[in-house]
């Protein structure tokens, strides 16, 4: 199931036969992430990781560079409707991972609907934006990508499976459950499986035609990045 088909035009398809390889690999535990509360007091962003021109980070506190982020990856406990804030140049991806529901009206008369776990909305950040809740407070993945600068998409793996991974850079989410996820042996660090519990992720640098074997009864999102 892909989750944002259409956004940047990227695909989960390696392009070609090509030598099975990765750079470094990160892995970021939900315990380790930095909340901090939105001015207006709506909620709290919890970001796993970003890359700026400065480079990447990981489990920085949410707002720390959000002027100049190629993309943004992170987590949003919304507790109450109100205005999203603009990011002007920046396509974005929300996927809901719990809660009842959350309606994000769009200026212009267009309604994205998230009622269930795993749905998703795709806008552009300069959009005036103005969420309302369903019932009760929402959790919600945030990808964010800077336009002409970086192409991605966000995927939904269920249980056990085996994946190719290609990309610039790719995050494996785990929304919800356990997931053991086992990488190829080019892998810096790989070969033994790495258990991913709830809001854990893990970060590969240039995987290319990298073998990705998931087993468990969770569900992954698989974010692939490339730039321009």
């Amino acid at each position: 199931m892909n989750v944002a088909a259409g956004v940047g035009g990227v695909t989960a398809d390696a392009s070609g036969p090509r030598e099975p390889r990765a750079g470094a690999v990160t892995l970021l535990r939900a315990a380790g992430l930095a909340a901090s509360r939105w001015k207006n007091g709506g909620g709290v962003t919890r970001e796993i990781a970003a890359f700026s021109p400065t480079g990447t980070s990981f489990g920085a506190p949410a707002g720390s560079d959000l002027e100049t982020f190629v993309w943004r990856v992170s987590v949003a406990d919304v507790e109450k409707a109100g205005p999203f804030s603009r990011f002007a140049g920046v396509d974005r991806t929300l996927v809901l991972l719990s809660g009842n529901g959350m309606l994000l009206d769009e200026q212009g008369g267009v309604t994205h609907e998230l009622r269930k776990p795993l749905d998703a909305a795709h806008f552009n950040g300069e959009a005036a934006i103005d969420a309302s809740l369903v019932d009760g407070p929402t959790r919600d993945f945030n990808l964010m990508l800077r336009r002409g600068r970086v192409r991605g998409l966000v995927d939904v793996w269920r249980g056990d499976a085996e994946h190719t991974l290609d990309a610039d850079v790719m995050l494996l989410f785990c929304a919800s459950g356990t997931l053991d996820v086992t990488l190829g042996l080019d892998a810096q660090g790989g070969g033994a499986p790495v258990t991913l519990g709830e809001m854990d992720t893990l970060s590969i640098e240039a995987p290319r035609a990298l073998s990705c074997a998931v087993a468990g009864t969770g569900v992954m999102l698989a974010v692939y990045i490339r730039y321009v």
